[in-house]
């Protein structure tokens, strides 16, 4: 499992925007930057839209202040669905990158797959939130399974100090 002081794997997500879907280089996304990172069990899911989402959202502008580059959401859903959710929610208005991990690779590398078959769900990422720097994770938020609590955008944002 991703730890604290590891670098994140090579990864191809994808991001759908009004030109099509894009292959998305995390590793070259990465360098350099200083990035907030989360992951959500699923797009439009009950907690994940009214909770861990709109934490970021709110919180957008504050992350800019303390010197974040970029905010990505990662799901394990298509790229058409992470783009209607960035739109209707208002990630993309508020600046968060919504990336898709369709075949859950990068959730796999990252040791974070779970499953939930009462709820339909197989092979999604855990709901956590991390800080990468130039690709290495600095801080690691990462919530029991069914919990929404320390991957918050405030729990991360105070771990900025």
């Amino acid at each position: 499992m991703i730890a604290v002081g590891d670098r994140l794997p090579d990864a191809q997500l994808l991001l759908k925007d009004e030109d099509g879907i894009h292959p998305v280089d995390l590793s070259a996304r990465l360098a350099g930057r200083r990035v907030v990172f989360f992951a959500v069990p699923g797009a439009f899911t009950p907690t994940c839209d009214s909770a861990h989402l709109p934490s970021f959202i709110r919180n957008a502008d504050a992350f800019a202040a303390k010197g974040v580059d970029e905010i990505i959401c990662v799901s394990v859903n298509d790229a058409f669905v992470m783009q209607l959710w960035g739109a209707q929610s208002g990630a993309d208005a508020a600046g968060i990158t919504m990336l898709a991990d369709g075949d859950a690779a990068f959730s796999r590398a990252l040791g974070l797959l779970f499953s939930n078959p009462a709820a339909g769900m197989f092979d999604r990422s855990r709901r956590y939130a991390m800080l990468v720097e130039d690709g290495v994770v600095k801080a690691l938020h990462l919530d029991e399974i069914g919990q929404c609590a320390i991957s918050t955008g405030e729990a991360m944002l105070a771990e900025l100090g």
